[in-house]
């Protein structure tokens, strides 16, 4: 995945960051609230050897931040900074996908705390407001 990261696509170099599942659930969590290496290890059932690769890999991509929250014995936490905060929209659109091409029945689902209401993301374009699918797309490469 490393040689993604010199890729000019911005897929691919992120991709290279967070595009193995480990790291997306990891990120899932965070964003629930979890932020301590055995409440990830109780709620992923991952090994901690894997477990503490990815937490460190998203520390150094600066996904998440390590913060000391014990001296004795010293203990750490991981807390999500603004660009593993900024990744949210994306786990939902992954979810949105999965929702409608894989099997939804018996799934976690996701509601705004303070609207009650069930969340439903739709992914669109800043400036004509269409939904990203639904127009043509050009990629231009660079030069």
């Amino acid at each position: 995945m490393q040689n993604l990261s010199d890729q000019p696509c911005l897929i691919a170099r992120s991709l290279a960051l967070v595009g193995d599942a480990w790291s997306m659930l990891i990120l899932r969590d965070a964003h629930a609230g979890l932020t301590r290496f055995d409440e990830f290890r109780k709620s992923l059932s991952i090994a901690p050897t894997i477990l503490t690769r990815r937490l460190a890999a998203l520390t150094e991509d600066g996904l998440l931040e390590k913060r000391r929250y014990s001296e004795r014995p010293p203990r750490d936490e991981y807390v999500l900074t603004e660009a593993g905060l900024d990744f949210l929209p994306v786990l939902f659109a992954i979810g949105a996908w999965g929702r409608k091409h894989r099997n939804a029945d018996g799934v976690t689902r996701f509601f705004d705390a303070e609207t009650g209401d069930e969340i439903d993301p739709v992914t669109i374009d800043r400036a004509t407001g269409a939904p990203i699918g639904t127009r043509p797309i050009r990629i231009l490469m660079p030069e």
